[in-house]
């Protein structure tokens, strides 16, 4: 294909990313070093006819000055970054001077607790979610052309209904009122228990609900993967004596590895965003994630923390790039053994 003629099927995608995604990463990157303007506040006499008091209130006019002369706020440096509701870095150097029970202290801050949070959910939900996709995939493969449709579309359901909406629904669920819910309490007989009063309960509601809506995807990506495996090394190996397990061993699944990886490579991405779900089930008292504390400092009652939100943002953009590294690699490494 000559140059030009690539340039120009190109243009429109790449004109599209500088705009939708480039630019805004590089606008929140600067955003990231600067903070809002601290309030400035006066004094005033407040006089009626039963005598005077003072009164302090924020300086609108001033205020408006402030933010009509740097828009931006005021220039924080790494401040926004190594702040206590970020990486806490006085913060963590005070825990490992006092020792005790580092992790526990280490927890109660806001940024460390997210984090925690993101990583388990990505580290669980990615890998089950794939396994349960697959596994679907493999017993509806299997079923008669008649059944096929119907196991599909109700494979797929999780994917259809709307994220948030989906979490408000299994939420109402495991309300004490709920079906779950008072279920769980019949059972346990803790007329207490309840969502939001347990924080392990908490986190396998929330985890369990990530691997539900999540496994779809794997299983449309897996489920197309396998109408492309030969058919004729599965017959091959059925005649040499192989078993299911084997077959799917050692045939299917080499045969969906680039498949895997690519499935791996996006609820990586997405499940290190996740924020749905933490909003969905009002889990903020026992499960927050990094997307969360930034919808957190955007809808501040005090502010709007811009810097805040960006450094967070930033922070998890950084977190992504270092959980798909080791993918990349491998991948790479994978594409250039076939080239040679």
């Amino acid at each position: 294909m000559p140059h030009r003629t690539f340039f120009a099927f190109m243009a429109p995608s790449i004109l599209a990313m500088i705009l939708f995604i480039t630019l805004p990463i590089l606008s929140v990157i600067v955003q990231s070093f600067y903070q809002g303007h601290e309030a400035v506040v006066v004094t005033v006499e407040n006089c009626t006819p039963f005598g005077c008091e003072s009164q302090t209130k924020v300086d609108t006019e001033a205020m408006a000055k402030l933010q009509a002369e740097a828009p931006m706020g005021q220039f924080a440096g790494w401040a926004n970054y190594t702040n206590r509701n970020h990486l806490a870095t006085a913060e963590l150097a005070q825990i490992w001077a006092e020792g005790g029970d580092m992790l526990a202290k280490v927890m109660n801050l806001p940024f460390y607790k997210a984090l925690a949070f993101t990583l388990t959910y990505c580290f669980l939900v990615t890998p089950l979610a794939m396994a349960l996709g697959f596994a679907i995939s493999l017993a509806i493969n299997t079923l008669p052309s008649v059944l096929k449709g119907p196991a599909i579309f109700f494979s797929i359901l999780p994917m259809i209904i709307t994220p948030l909406v989906g979490s408000l629904i299994v939420a109402w669920m495991f309300n004490p009122q709920g079906i779950v819910g008072a279920s769980l309490q019949s059972l346990t007989g803790d007329p207490t228990l309840s969502l939001r009063a347990s924080a392990p309960l908490t986190w396998v509601v929330l985890l369990g609900y990530g691997i539900w809506t999540n496994a779809p995807f794997s299983f449309v990506v897996f489920y197309a993967g396998l109408q492309s495996v030969p058919q004729d090394t599965i017959e091959s190996a059925r005649i040499d004596g192989a078993s299911r397990w084997e077959i799917v061993r050692f045939v299917i699944i080499p045969h969906l590895m680039p498949l895997a990886t690519f499935v791996a490579l996006v609820q990586l991405m997405d499940n290190f965003r996740v924020f749905e779900p933490v909003v969905g089930f009002s889990a903020e008292a026992n499960a927050t994630s990094l997307s969360w504390l930034v919808f957190n400092d955007l809808v501040s009652a005090d502010s709007q923390q811009f810097g805040s939100a960006g450094a967070t943002s930033v922070l998890t953009i950084v977190g992504v790039l270092i959980l798909l590294a080791p993918v990349l690699v491998r991948t790479w490494r994978d594409f250039n053994r076939k080239a040679v």
